[in-house]
């Protein structure tokens, strides 16, 4: 099992995970209640980025951890919702046995 590749995963889904709140809840707060428009520009092109980086690590990991195809799925449909990597870092945290490793 490719530890370093689950972590590097686990770790780049805590971060699109953020970057969806910071999306949803400063940045279009921003725009719509602050007339900024420019934040939701800023905020949404990072979040796309790292939500492509994020599928594309569910991809590579059915090989290079290995996972299983539906966990894969499982994830980059989890990075389509609000909190969604959050819930599913706990399975990713089981696929990774009892490493107990933190960050």
């Amino acid at each position: 099992m490719n530890q370093v590749f689950l972590r590097r995963l686990r770790i780049l889904g805590t971060i699109e995970g953020v970057s969806t709140l910071v999306l949803f809840g400063i940045a279009m707060p921003l725009k719509y209640a602050a007339g900024m428009p420019m934040a939701v520009t800023i905020a949404g092109s990072i979040h796309g980025f790292l939500f492509l980086a994020l599928v594309g690590m569910f991809a590579a990991g059915v090989r290079a951890i290995p996972i299983s195809r539906g966990l894969a799925v499982a994830g980059m449909l989890a990075a389509v919702v609000p909190f969604g990597p959050f819930v599913l870092d706990a399975k990713l945290r089981a696929v990774g046995g009892s490493g107990g490793e933190s960050g």
